[in-house]
């Protein structure tokens, strides 16, 4: 039995003999199949071919472990350390001994969760690397689950994963978004991890939601006063998402940003 990963989005897919008719998390409206087809590879495969997991410090606490070269859609998983354990946040989709090594000397890991189906890339594996640590789902994102395994947790509303780490559900991309919020990060000042909930601009002073980024999809006006909600409510000077970061004043450019979107859903501004 193989363990497959889907080329394109890098998750883990169930052992199977064959590999699946077509991966369910690229064929939906957020996310495409490559002009070219459905391609699926292996970790065997992907280490073969010179794969690696590489871990670096963010700042104090925060790691980034990441797939190189990029793999999938290129995402980050995140590490961060607390006295009661390590949480694992969108971990890479691919995994190697020197990776689990390198996290393994950092505390290992404690709890792997994921902000949205897109970015749970190789969850059992990297929880069975590390006595099979609990992986939390969004329970209204079950559907999406594509390696079911008696690992998976279903949570919602909001949990807490360990000490100083609050998971909170916002919606939008998916129903099941969420977002991190680490109360003792930034020296203090508090830390979100954001995934895909809430993504970085690409000029680094805005922050941006959507349905779909790669397909266009706005978000509702419901959907963004959601997420505006559940980021007021918590208090954080930094932003780590899945492929970028706002390094301060991350409360404010979130706020900020998102009235912007809504004014222009409205018509508020000129064309």
């Amino acid at each position: 039995m193989t363990i497959w990963t889907c080329a394109t989005c890098a998750i883990e897919h169930a052992d199977t003999d064959e590999p699946p008719a077509r991966c369910e998390i690229c064929s939906d409206e957020r996310q495409f199949v490559p002009a070219d087809g459905q391609r699926w590879t292996t970790r065997e495969t992907l280490e073969a071919e010179g794969f690696r997991i590489v871990v670096s410090e963010l700042e104090p606490g925060l790691h980034a472990v990441t797939t190189t070269p990029a793999l999938g859609i290129g995402q980050r998983g995140l590490l961060v350390q607390t006295e009661g354990g390590n949480l694992l946040f969108e971990p890479p989709g691919f995994i190697d001994g020197a990776g689990v090594a390198a996290v393994s000397a950092l505390g290992g890991v404690a709890v792997i969760a994921s902000s949205h189906p897109h970015l749970t890339g190789s969850s059992i594996q990297w929880s069975h690397a590390f006595d099979g640590a609990p992986v939390l789902v969004a329970a209204e994102d079950e559907r999406w689950i594509r390696r079911p395994d008696p690992v998976v947790a279903l949570w919602s509303d909001r949990v807490e994963l360990l000490h100083g780490l609050l998971m909170i559900q916002a919606g939008g991309h998916f129903a099941g978004s969420s977002v991190v919020h680490w109360a003792h990060g930034a020296d203090g000042r508090g830390v979100l991890l954001t995934g895909d909930t809430i993504a970085v601009g690409g000029d680094r002073r805005s922050a941006n939601v959507m349905r779909s980024f790669v397909n266009n999809i706005p978000l509702p006006e419901r959907a963004v006063r959601r997420i505006q909600a559940t980021a007021r409510g918590l208090s954080f000077d930094r932003l780590y998402s899945a492929f970028g970061e706002l390094p301060a004043d991350a409360s404010g450019i979130v706020e900020w940003s998102l009235e912007r979107y809504v004014g222009w859903l409205r018509g508020d501004f000129p064309e």
